[in-house]
Formats: C-alpha cells, structure tokens, sequence
C-alpha cells in the first residue's frame, strides 16, 4: 500500500534541498572577477591572489602580467577604452603619468594613514598608493678593483674619474626601471644642466648599457666589470652567494622608484576594486611584499635580508615622482639621443 506520510515527507526534503540550492547559487553567481593589471614577478603571483582571495571570498582574482613597460604601454592604448579594473604592482612613475591623464579614480584606501607618506600620492584623495621601494646603488667588485689597483668610490661624482674609463655598466634608462630612476635622481639631485653634463662624463667610463636593471650588478659579482650601477637587491643577493662585491652607497644619496596600486577610471568593479586597493595597504599585504622588497610602505613589518645595506630609507633622495611621470619621454629621448651609441643589443 502506498504510504503518502513518506511520499510528503520525501517531497518537503527535496523541495527543502531545492531551496538550499536556491540561496547558495546567487552568492556563486555574485563572485566577482576582478581583472588586476601587474608587473609582480610571476612567483608573487600565486600568494597574493591566494591571500586576498581568503579574505575576501566574493572576489576572484584574474591577472594579466607583464614588465612594466609593457603593462604600462597597455594600460595607455586602452585609455578609451580599459579593461582593467585596478593595478597592483607597477611603477609609480608610470602610474603618476596615468594620474596627470586622468585615467585612475581617486580613492583613498582604509588605513593608508599608517602607511609611510613617502608611499602615498599625497594628493586628496589618493590617486595611488605604494607598496615597495626598489633603489639603484653601485656594486664593486673589490677582487678586481685590488687586482687594477682600482680606489672603491664613495660618491657619484667618484664615477666619472679617468681611472674608472670603460669599466663601468648601468642600465639603459630607457628599458629599465632602474635605468630610469637612477638618471631621474642624477637630474633632481644635481639640477638639469649639471645632471646631464656629469652623465656626458659619465658615458666616457662606461663600457655598455644594458637593458635589465640586475645584469650590471651580476656582470661585476662574476668580475666582467669592475662596477655596476644596478638593482639594491640583486647587489645584496649577489654577495651572499660569495661575489667580491662591495655595495656602496654614494654619499649624494640613492635614487629609487615605488611599486604602487591604482583604480583605474571607468572599472565596472569600483566596490571590489576599492576593497583590493583597502587590502593592498593592510599590514598582512605588507608582509607578503617584504619577502621580496627590504623597504615596504607598512612601518615595522621589513625583513633585511642578508648583506642588504641597513636604513637605506635615510639616504633614499627627495624624489618627485610626478616629475618623474610627466618628464619620462623627454628625458629619456634626450638621453637616447647622446648615450644609446653604448647600448647593448635588444635580444630578438
């Protein structure tokens, strides 16, 4: 005989379990994918996304990642038309550009005010907000300088000595990072007009520019070069590894460039994207970024690796960044139309 008491009770469970499934999939379906712009290394990649996604659950990360330059070159073709929601991780001197442009929204994240100012805009609101500070410092092959009988230098103006002729690298400005910020500091530190003449007597002294802002403290760790002006980083993990290399800090101080966040003007995700941007500053998104960069916008969370130079924030030079963005493609033309004769080759 058929029992209807079942027959309801199976029928009010299952009616039950549709509505469950009712309730969860609209949450599902509000995920929102969130298309963030990098120039991260790829291996940071992963725990960033893993980290913030944790945290904020309704959100997906979907990165499209390059170097800087090319992300940059990206962001300004779709100027009219961006597809991007938000940058995290690319050069604030070319973020600043985009700010002059108006392609990014202002936006003052939640806690930036326990950030270091040096990491902010200083515009209100923000129109970005940094995360890590990268420098160019000189590294010096000591073995090599004993063998020639070569002085260490102690400033920038040691550099353009006769005794140093063509046995110095740096990176061509021009598709480096470090290349740039290190010609920008020259120029602010020493004015325009005594900037550029110091680097025509620079350029007797060095042997190649090359387009990678590592390679010239690599090329002088391997005693291919008695000095290379090159990444902060490199130059410390160099000589870890058992280089001759003394990192030497002129006394006329260091030039350096930020990684920053940015929301980008037009993003049909401005809540999601604000809630990146508030987590970019947190303290936990800080840590994450010490375990690539010895100098971080969040106080007290660094982490010095080894032989890494101490409180190089104190010798960091008053820098403009937004000088930096709008005078990037003059100072750059002008400087490759004097130096890039000593430009290494592009590789194909």
């Amino acid at each position: 005989m058929f029992d209807r008491t079942i027959f309801r009770r199976a029928a009010l469970a299952g009616a039950a379990a549709l509505a469950m499934a009712g309730l969860a999939s609209p949450a599902f379906a509000q995920k929102t994918r969130l298309t963030v712009y990098t120039a991260l290394e790829n291996d940071q990649l992963d725990p960033f996304k893993k980290a913030f996604e944790a945290d904020n659950p309704t959100i997906e990360i979907a990165w499209v990642r390059d170097s800087t330059g090319v992300v940059a070159a990206k962001l300004m073709a779709e100027k009219d038309n961006p597809r991007a929601d938000i940058i995290w991780g690319l050069a604030a001197s070319n973020v600043g550009l985009m700010a002059t442009m108006g392609m990014l929204e202002p936006y003052t994240p939640a806690g930036s005010t326990s950030l270091n100012p040096m990491f902010l805009s200083g515009k209100s609101p923000q129109t970005w907000v940094g995360m890590d500070a990268y420098l160019s410092l000189v590294c010096f092959n000591t073995a090599e300088g004993k063998k020639a009988n070569k002085p260490v230098p102690t400033s920038w103006a040691d550099l353009i000595k006769p005794e140093y002729k063509d046995s110095i690298v740096m990176p061509n400005p021009a598709s480096s990072g470090t290349g740039y910020l290190t010609i920008a500091a020259w120029l602010q530190i020493m004015g325009e007009e005594a900037g550029w003449k110091y680097m025509d007597a620079l350029h007797q002294n060095i042997a190649q520019y090359i387009h990678s802002g590592s390679a010239p403290c690599v090329q002088a760790a391997k005693g291919e070069r008695l000095i290379g002006i090159g990444l902060d980083t490199r130059g410390a993990s160099e000589k870890t590894k058992g280089a001759p290399l003394e990192l030497v800090i002129p006394k006329e101080g260091l030039g350096w460039e930020l990684e920053v966040t940015a929301i980008v003007k037009g993003t049909k995700n401005l809540e999601a994207a604000k809630k990146l941007a508030d987590w970019a500053a947190t303290k936990k998104a800080n840590e994450l970024y010490a375990k690539t960069y010895p100098i971080v916008a969040y106080p007290g969370v660094a982490i010095t690796p080894p032989n890494y130079p101490p409180n190089l924030e104190k010798v960091m030079v008053k820098n403009d960044v937004e000088w930096m963005a709008k005078n990037r493609d003059r100072i750059l033309a002008e400087w490759t139309k004097r130096y890039d004769g000593k430009s290494a080759p592009k590789a194909k």
